[in-house]
């Protein structure tokens, strides 16, 4: 079974709505209730919530939303489609052992304007809506969006939350790190590169000083992820309130590439059947765990930046190594011979050659062994 529902997430401050649509597939339906939308799904059921859009520029996971609605509605499979990422023929909505519950465009004011976050006119306080869950409906205007939305995440067995990175940065899976539940979920999407993120005050630092044999890195870590408000993160939240979730970051802003899709596609076939969903068993995981947001490689100088022409995102770096150099424009005197911090995987590296100080030119995550 299928069905939709046009949701009212906020209005503007000319009494505009801002509408978004919302699928269920499965056992589940949306039905008509007091305050919008709800899903009534049934109780012994496990429900998953996917989304993508949340940054209106991140485009691919909703053209994966699309393709999994062609597949599950009959309309792939009657072409012959389902054969890409190893689904059964004839697999259907009507074949789901519980619910599916996506929402293609999460943000619609970013979407419209093809941007990261919103005009500070319309939300000063809550630019970026993946800063501010669970929301709050009295609150701003991206928190009372997230609230809305959260009346369906909030009551999940585990979420989805697609993204899409950069072409210079590596297709990952960013999870919470020390979560059994979160990471088999991430294994079950199949992206060979896992980020394992440490949740701020939640992350034991006396464990990973001594795994990491790194006690500067924790501090890193911990000033990132107050002063860019990580813990308000949808992945975070719903990690905090048990629900395991993972944030799939699928190659390419603003352009649908094929293999990104086809990627986020086999990941949400994989989820399903991780979740019980569907039947059978996700593929076996045999990839590259490392940690997220610490490794960076930053511009000293503002210029001009050129990469190592042999470096590529997923390659592994020794600390040391030079990764490019920046340098001036007008003199062509070399500023700086760019290296790696640390030795890892570069899973980005900087394509658009003018930099300001301060940039990143290279993000090199380290590899762990336990995570």
């Amino acid at each position: 079974m299928h069905t939709s529902r046009t949701l009212t997430l906020a209005r503007l401050p000319s009494g505009v709505p801002i509408r978004t649509t919302v699928h269920a597939y499965g056992e589940g339906e949306l039905v008509d209730g007091d305050d919008g939308p709800e899903l009534d799904a049934p109780g012994d059921a496990p429900v998953v919530y996917t989304q993508a859009a949340q940054h209106g520029r991140e485009v691919n996971g909703t053209a994966v939303l699309r393709r999994l609605h062609e597949r599950l509605v009959g309309d792939a499979v009657e072409s012959g489609d389902g054969d890409e990422t190893g689904d059964r023929p004839g697999q259907t909505a009507a074949d789901l052992a519980g619910t599916l519950v996506t929402v293609p465009v999460a943000d619609p004011l970013t979407f419209d304007h093809v941007s990261y976050t919103t005009p500070e006119s319309l939300d000063s306080r809550q630019p970026n809506m993946n800063r501010c869950w669970p929301g709050d409906r009295e609150g701003s205007l991206h928190e009372r969006m997230a609230a809305r939305l959260w009346a369906f995440a909030g009551e999940a067995d585990a979420i989805v939350d697609l993204h899409t990175g950069s072409p210079s940065m590596a297709t990952h899976t960013v999870y919470m790190r020390g979560d059994d539940a979160c990471r088999g979920l991430a294994e079950a999407f199949g992206t060979d590169l896992l980020l394992a993120e440490a949740a701020g005050d939640d992350r034991k630092s006396e464990d990973l000083r001594a795994n990491q044999n790194s006690s500067s890195s924790d501090d890193d870590a911990d000033t990132e992820w107050n002063e860019r408000g990580f813990a308000g993160k949808l992945r975070v939240a719903a990690t905090r309130e048990g629900i395991p979730t993972i944030t799939p970051e699928l190659a390419h802003s603003k352009e649908i590439v094929p293999e990104a899709v086809e990627a986020g596609v086999a990941g949400m076939i994989g989820t399903l059947r991780h979740g019980g969903l569907l039947d059978g068993e996700p593929d076996p995981w045999d990839g590259v765990v490392a940690r997220n947001h610490l490794g960076r490689v930053i511009a000293d100088h503002s210029g001009l930046f050129v990469p190592e022409p042999d470096l590529a995102v997923g390659d592994r770096v020794e600390e040391g190594e030079r990764v490019g150099e920046v340098f001036d424009p007008t003199t062509f005197e070399t500023l700086q011979v760019a290296r790696a911090d640390r030795d890892g995987i570069a899973y980005s590296v900087a394509r658009e050659a003018t930099v300001t100080a301060g940039a990143t030119l290279v993000g090199v995550a380290e590899r762990i062994d336990e995570a």
